[in-house]
């Protein structure tokens, strides 16, 4: 099973609302953006500036049918926790790839990491935090 299809019962659409508009600086959005950099090369996503509309992340291509998943952004919030998540859940695949953990859903497989690599994992949070020049809640 790859990280596709072990998502795919677990997607949920990013709603950023019915009307577009820029409610973020760019530069905000472009940090956070950079801050995932690393994401990018673990898994096939590609996250771009389409202007006035925001940022869209790409996912999932294929030769046939292009990317699977688009899903646009009008905030820099949104989108570094959609990224948190994504970069959350992709590291949670690669600790349990291989292992009967992999039937699991992230948050059992996280709950079965030993308490040092869940404080480290969640700590990685703030550094992103960090890089991205965003505040967390």
């Amino acid at each position: 099973m790859n990280k596709r299809q072990h998502d795919a019962s677990k997607q949920e659409v990013c709603n950023c609302g019915e009307k577009l508009h820029y409610r973020h600086r760019t530069g905000t959005v472009q940090k956070v953006a950079a801050a995932y950099a690393e994401l990018y090369e673990l898994e096939s996503i590609l996250v771009l500036d389409v202007g006035r509309y925001g940022f869209v992340k790409l996912q999932y291509y294929t030769p046939e049918y292009g990317f699977n998943d688009v899903i646009t952004y009008t905030d820099s919030e949104s989108m570094f926790e959609d990224l948190w998540q994504e970069w959350l859940d992709t590291r949670l695949y690669l600790f349990a790839k291989g292992t009967p953990m992999l039937e699991m859903g992230y948050e059992e497989i996280f709950k079965c990491l030993p308490e040092e690599k869940q404080k480290e994992l969640l700590e990685q949070k703030a550094v992103f935090a960090k890089m991205a020049e965003i505040e967390l809640k």
